[in-house]
């Protein structure tokens, strides 16, 4: 059978991301490559013991095994919804409460799940330059043209993205406020207020995207921007995946009453409830008090990952490198001095028996690809020990010197 003419036209707008998404996968599963590619969290930090321990008692019928493995509520579990807002939202300065939390399949499911409430094909979205792939992929796949907002050091440029706002009349704006993916760069305070600001002014969608939020390990905690929505125009997303294990494929958001109802009906639609399972075990993982120590263990981790690439970069890289020096998250973003363009270099890189390494060329998260920034790539330190990312990083810079 001739597929060609029978698949949906959305199959076509979303191949040139979903082959990026594809690559980025097949990078992280190779075990003689250093990757830096993907965002995957440190396996010393996925918290296998805890796990087991809840999952054996939960498993019982004078336990939680009953609730764990029937139908559940289609809005999530209430004890974690609770904990959602009483350790993860309110303490950050979001007044959230339980009836307006969601909890999802993943913080990819929050973002499918708002498309399908909002976006129409055509509609215009806004979002930093450069983004994360996948979500550039996501609203591909329902049609929405992507239109980029420049950055900076303190995250998107807020002067920029008002002239966007006026010049495209968006439906929303897509933002990762901390330790951004692929830059690893934090949107400023000021920005902050500001981006809530503008969304209210000209009466704007936010999503806000922010699964790394809680991986901080410098410096001071940043109100999310819905801490300054006002009138319910931001939706805020996050996930478990990074802070606990993406296996569990769990996320959530936090939003008005008008778009739960919708999510609410969408969700029915999609797979009628997140597996009440999974969320037995993070809810006792709270509540059991082991989420405290591993938080820490887990920033102790990531601190040490990032100094080593940073300063490897410093000092292996070509003079003139540039590296953001991230305060949390998992993503360092490398600027190459010259005419370069990184993605010339990186099949070479994972096959070269010298170098071994891969990366992700930093054209890829650009959602206006024939203006794309080629001389730069992502760097993950998530999941690779300081003394590998020292020999990775100095076997990557020989391609560069």
């Amino acid at each position: 059978m001739n597929f060609n003419d029978k698949f949906a036209n959305r199959m076509g707008d979303m191949e040139p991301a979903a082959r990026i998404v594809r690559s980025l996968f097949g990078s992280m599963v190779n075990k003689d490559v250093i990757s830096f590619g993907g965002g995957a969290p440190a396996n010393i930090c996925l918290p296998i013991d805890e796990i087991r321990e809840i999952t054996n008692d939960v498993l019982t019928r004078d336990g939680r095994g009953i609730e764990a493995l029937a139908y559940g509520p289609i809005n999530g579990v209430q004890d974690l919804r609770e904990i959602i807002c009483n350790d993860l939202l309110i303490p950050k300065g979001v007044n959230a409460n339980p009836d307006n939390i969601f909890v999802t399949v993943g913080g990819l499911e929050t973002m499918n799940l708002v498309c399908q409430a909002f976006i129409n094909p055509g509609d215009v979205i806004l979002m930093e330059e450069p983004t994360f792939v996948q979500s550039v992929l996501i609203f591909e796949m329902f049609q929405a043209k992507c239109i980029s907002v420049k950055m900076d050091d303190d995250g998107m440029d807020v002067e920029d993205l008002e002239k966007k706002i006026k010049e495209y009349d968006p439906k929303m704006i897509y933002v990762i406020p901390s330790f951004q993916n692929p830059t690893g760069r934090t949107l400023s305070l000021e920005r902050r207020k500001k981006v809530a600001e503008l969304a209210h002014d000209y009466d704007v969608l936010v999503l806000e995207d922010d699964p790394y939020r809680d991986i901080r390990f410098e410096g001071e905690d940043l109100p999310p921007i819905k801490a300054f929505d006002k009138d319910d125009h931001v939706i805020l997303g996050c996930s478990f995946s990074k802070i606990i294990s993406p296996g569990i494929r769990l996320g959530y958001l936090y939003a008005a009453d008008e778009v739960i109802e919708k999510v609410w009906n969408i969700k029915l639609a999609t797979n009628s409830h997140t597996p009440i399972l999974q969320q037995v075990i993070c809810a006792e993982f709270f509540k059991r008090g082991y989420y405290e120590k591993h938080h820490k263990m887990m920033c102790d981790v990531y601190r040490e990952r990032k100094n080593a690439m940073v300063e490897s970069v410093l000092e292996y890289f070509p003079e003139g490198t540039k590296c953001t020096n991230p305060a949390g998250g998992l993503f360092c973003w490398v600027e190459v001095p010259g005419d370069v363009d990184t993605d010339d270099y990186l099949e070479k890189a994972k096959d070269d028996p010298d170098v071994m390494v891969a990366f992700l060329p930093g054209e890829r998260f650009f959602a206006d690809r024939e203006n794309a920034q080629k001389n730069c790539m992502r760097l993950s330190f998530g999941n690779v020990e300081a003394a590998d990312i020292r020999i990775g990083i100095e076997r990557l810079s020989r391609l560069f010197k």
